[in-house]
């Protein structure tokens, strides 16, 4: 089933949405775990350090006890050398343990009778010390022998044993609990680890197959734009020869209709001589007035005849206007194009010069722009547009206020410029904006003289030029007619002449 764009990015941002929160899990949980994994670490080192004070103070009261017994037994003062220095260090190391087992309460009342037994223990050692050195051994052997010491450290060494074993019974417990956090910070990873690979795999194969699908699509539309392009060509080029005929059907048609048209203008001049002639003779041969059938022929011959034939002759006057317009605009399409550089300033000011005479006379004005830009166009086609598109301004100016016209051209996308010219004159009804393009159609009071072809010429010109013409008016605010060119008409004739080919 093909991936469509919406699809896409909704599965995008579905999986995008996954891996965040597989990731923001990953993240928590890990520092959750991590911070869990330091509180068992700080609970094994704390009871690490907790063993070694009751190790270290364990030996320590063993050592004294070796020394005491090895001087007992030889009086010799080299033998009290561990007792001496296991003594110095008894406090320090009984002070150690009390600060390292103080945070358990349970633990106080244990550290503090063993601190009692040390005391104990250690009086007991200095009392018999003492004796041996002042030559009282026996008194000395006799303390030993009453086994207060000996069940003082049978005491100490159950207390010292149970504290260790509790020691290393909480380090197992901290270093279990440690491995159980590890292990599912282990499997945590793995999991999201595992999300995450799915999800950009997912993502990465909903892209790949997306993307052969417009490289297909892409394919496909070249393909499509290739056979286009010569469906269009070909279709162009039926149009050009369409057109072609028409234009000389059009030239042909006129040249037709001309012969008979000149034949009524002839016979009617006849018909006018003819009739001046019979008019003569009834002056002439004096026709009496009472006479109903000369008086009828009398009027036929002054009135009726002569109204006749000025009808006739005006309407073949219309009809040759009309069919010289089609000619006009016959010749026009059928004319070879003749690109060459125009600098439309110079261009526009000559066609201002035209109109300035009847401008002046108004009282108005003529701007142009100053940036006017340059073309590679056909000269008398572009000429014959402006020259128009002004005369239309000035004979279509308002009464009401002087006649102001603007010309001005902004570049276009495509290498395309667009001239437009404004005017401050009556405007155009909205719903003619297209019709006076139209051959034979007017807009507005037809107070001025014309058959109704300058624009429909004007566009017929625009359009063999590779452009267009529109306009933007407001009845009694003025008119804009904005002429689309290509900056270079070369390339419009190069295209239509392998069309045509």
């Amino acid at each position: 089933m093909p991936i469509s764009k919406l699809a896409l990015i909704r599965s995008t941002v579905a999986a995008l949405l996954v891996g965040l929160a597989a990731l923001l899990a990953i993240v928590v949980t890990t520092l959750w775990l991590v911070a869990d994994t330091r509180v068992y670490s700080d609970l094994s080192v704390a009871v690490r350090q907790q063993r070694a004070a009751l190790v270290d103070l364990r030996s320590l009261l063993q050592d004294t006890e070796t020394g005491q017994r090895g001087f007992l037994l030889t009086a010799e003062e080299p033998y009290l050398a561990p007792y001496e220095e296991a003594r110095r260090k008894l406090a320090d190391q009984i002070e150690r343990v009390r600060e390292r087992l103080a945070g358990d309460p349970a633990l106080a009342a244990p550290v503090a009778r063993l601190g009692e037994i040390i005391a104990a223990k250690t009086a007991e050692m200095q009392e018999t010390i003492a004796l041996v050195r002042s030559g009282r051994r026996d008194e000395a052997v006799a303390i030993v022998k009453s086994d207060r010491g000996r069940l003082l450290m049978e005491e100490a060494r159950g207390i010292f044993d149970r504290l260790i074993r509790g020691a290393e019974d909480r380090i197992g417990d901290a270093v279990a609990r440690q491995a159980k956090t590890i292990g599912a910070l282990y499997w945590v990873t793995i999991l999201g680890a595992l999300v995450i690979v799915v999800v950009v795999g997912g993502a990465a194969w909903m892209a790949i197959a997306y993307t052969r699908q417009l490289v297909a699509a892409r394919q496909e539309v070249e393909t499509l734009n290739a056979s286009l392009e010569q469906r269009v060509a070909e279709r162009t080029a039926d149009l050009g020869r369409a057109n072609d005929e028409i234009q000389r059907f059009a030239y042909i048609v006129t040249h037709d209709l001309r012969a008979p048209l000149v034949n009524i203008m002839g016979f009617t001049s006849e018909l006018e001589a003819g009739l001046g002639a019979i008019r003569g003779w009834i002056e002439k041969a004096g026709v009496p007035d009472d006479d109903p059938v000369a008086a009828e022929a009398r009027l036929a011959a002054t009135e009726d005849a002569p109204e006749a034939l000025g009808f006739i002759r005006s309407s073949t006057r219309k009809m040759d206007g009309l069919i010289n317009a089609i000619l006009k605009l016959s010749r026009e399409g059928r004319r070879t194009l003749r690109p060459e550089p125009i600098a439309l300033g110079a261009l526009l000011e000559a066609a201002s010069e035209s109109i300035r005479h009847q401008v002046v006379e108004a009282g108005g004005e003529v701007t142009l722009s100053p940036d006017l830009p340059s073309v590679v166009s056909d000269r008398l086609a572009l000429e014959q547009v402006f020259g128009n598109l002004l005369d239309n301004a000035v004979k279509y100016r308002s009464p009401d206020r002087p006649i102001h016209i603007v010309i001005r051209a902004k570049p276009e996308p495509g290498q395309r410029i667009v001239v437009e010219v404004e005017d401050n004159g009556r405007g155009i009804a909205a719903q003619d904006h297209e019709r006076v393009f139209d051959l034979f159609r007017r807009s507005g009071a037809q107070d001025q003289p014309g058959e109704g072809i300058g624009l429909a010429h004007v566009r017929a010109m625009v359009r063999n030029l590779g452009g267009d013409i529109t306009l933007a008016s407001e009845v009694g605010r003025g008119t804009t007619m904005k002429i689309n060119l290509p900056r270079d008409l070369r390339r419009v004739a190069r295209v239509v002449g392998s069309e045509r080919t």
